[in-house]
C-alpha cells in the first residue's frame, strides 16, 4: 500500500507540475483518464453536470459580443464572397444576431468573419460563435499536444517562434484518442490508427484543411496531418440521425449527447470555406444546426467541455510578440495556452 500511494503521489505530482496552463481540475481529469478511471471521471462530471445546467431562458447579458475593435472591413475577399448574414436559429432575433463582423486581416483583406447566434429556443441567455475562414487568404497547420495524440511526437507542441510573428487564430482539436473513436497521422507518422468512415479533419501541405469521412487506407502525399474524432455531425449538408443518438461509439465516453454544454466544430462549406463554430449550453444535435445554419455541408465535433473549448486571436505589439485575445470572456481556458507547452493538439491559423 506504501509502495502503491508513493507510485501515485508522484505520477499525479508530475502531472500537476507538467508544463502548459491547464487547470488543476483539468490536470486530474486527464490523469485519471490516462490512468483507467475514465469511467470516475465521466461519473463526476455528469453528477457536476446535474448540479449547474446552464439556465432556461433569460436574456444575453450585453447583447451580442462586438469583436471588429474599430477595424474597417475591404470590400472584398480574395476569392471567396463575403458571407451573407445567417438566419437566426431562434426567433424573434435580437440586434446583430447572425450579422457577420470582420475578425481577421490578411494581406490587407479580411481573412475571417465572427457572428453569434443563441443555439435554441430553450437556452436564450447563451450566444454561440460562428467563424468563417477564407483558406485562399488562411493557412492552417496542425500541431500535436505534448500528450494527446500521443508519442511520438510529430511536431511542435506550442506555437514555434516563426509563427509567434504572424499567427492570427489559433482552436482547439478532438478529443484524447482513447475516447475520440479514430486516429491520428502527421508528417507520415501514425500515432493513432486512422479508422475507415471516422469524421476527419485533413490538413494538406498547402495549409488548407477540409471535413471529410475518412475512406480508408493511407494519407496521399500533399497531406500533413490527419486527425479524427467520432463521427460526421453533418454529411453532404445533412444532419446524422446519430446526433440523436446516446451511443458512446458515436459520441464517446462524456456526459453524453443531450447534454448542454461547451462544445466545438469544425466544418467546410460549399462555396471553399472553413467554420469553426464554438460555445456554451449545446447539445449535439443543437450544435448540428447551428452549423447547418452556417452552411455547413461537412462538419465534425472536436472537443467538449468549458477546459478544452477555445478560439484565440492574436494582435501582434511588437516583432515575434504574439498578444492572445480570447474571442469571447466566457471562455475558460487561459489564452497564453498555445504560446506554452500544450497538453492537447491544435490548429495554427496563419495569413497565407
Amino acid at each position: 500500500m506504501a509502495v502503491f500511494l508513493l507510485v501515485t503521489g508522484v505520477s499525479v505530482g508530475g502531472a500537476l507540475t507538467a508544463p502548459g496552463t491547464d487547470t488543476t481540475a483539468a490536470r486530474l481529469a486527464e490523469w485519471a483518464r490516462t490512468h483507467g478511471l475514465g469511467a470516475v471521471v465521466t461519473y463526476l462530471e455528469t453528477e457536476q453536470y446535474q448540479l449547474s445546467k446552464p439556465k432556461v431562458g433569460g436574456t444575453v447579458a450585453g447583447g451580442i459580443p462586438k469583436v471588429s475593435r474599430g477595424v474597417v472591413p475591404p470590400a472584398h475577399t480574395r476569392g471567396l464572397v463575403r458571407p451573407t448574414d445567417l438566419r437566426p436559429v431562434v426567433a424573434p432575433s435580437i440586434p446583430g444576431e447572425g450579422v457577420w463582423q470582420p475578425l481577421l486581416q490578411a494581406h490587407g483583406q479580411t481573412a475571417a468573419w465572427v457572428t453569434f447566434l443563441r443555439p435554441d429556443a430553450l437556452h436564450t441567455s447563451y450566444v454561440v460563435s460562428v467563424v468563417w475562414m477564407n483558406p485562399k487568404l488562411l493557412r492552417f497547420v496542425q500541431h500535436p499536444g505534448y500528450q494527446v495524440p500521443g508519442d511520438p511526437l510529430t511536431g511542435p507542441d506550442q506555437l514555434t517562434a516563426a509563427e509567434r510573428s504572424n499567427v492570427l487564430a489559433t482552436f482547439n482539436s478532438g478529443f484524447q484518442m482513447v475516447d475520440a473513436e479514430g486516429g491520428y497521422w502527421q508528417n507520415g507518422t501514425t500515432v493513432a490508427p486512422l479508422v475507415r468512415g471516422a469524421a476527419s479533419m485533413v490538413v494538406s501541405r498547402a495549409g488548407e484543411f477540409t471535413v471529410e469521412r475518412w475512406p480508408g487506407g493511407q494519407p496521399g502525399a500533399g497531406t500533413a496531418a490527419v486527425r479524427q474524432n467520432l463521427s460526421l455531425l453533418i454529411d453532404h449538408g445533412v444532419v446524422s440521425p446519430l446526433v440523436y443518438s446516446a451511443s458512446t461509439r458515436a459520441w464517446g465516453k462524456t456526459v453524453g449527447n443531450a447534454a448542454y454544454v461547451w462544445r466545438s466544430a469544425v466544418a467546410t462549406r460549399a462555396d471553399g470555406a472553413d467554420l469553426f463554430v464554438v460555445g456554451p449550453a449545446m447539445s449535439v444535435s443543437t450544435l448540428a444546426g447551428v452549423l447547418q445554419a452556417a452552411g455547413a455541408t461537412e462538419a465534425m465535433e472536436l472537443d467538449i467541455n468549458r477546459d478544452w473549448t477555445n478560439f484565440i486571436t492574436y494582435t501582434h505589439p511588437g516583432p515575434g510578440v504574439a498578444q492572445p485575445h480570447k474571442l469571447t470572456s466566457d471562455m475558460r481556458p487561459n489564452s497564453y495556452r498555445y504560446l506554452n507547452p500544450s497538453t492537447r493538439d491544435f490548429v495554427a491559423v496563419l495569413p497565407r
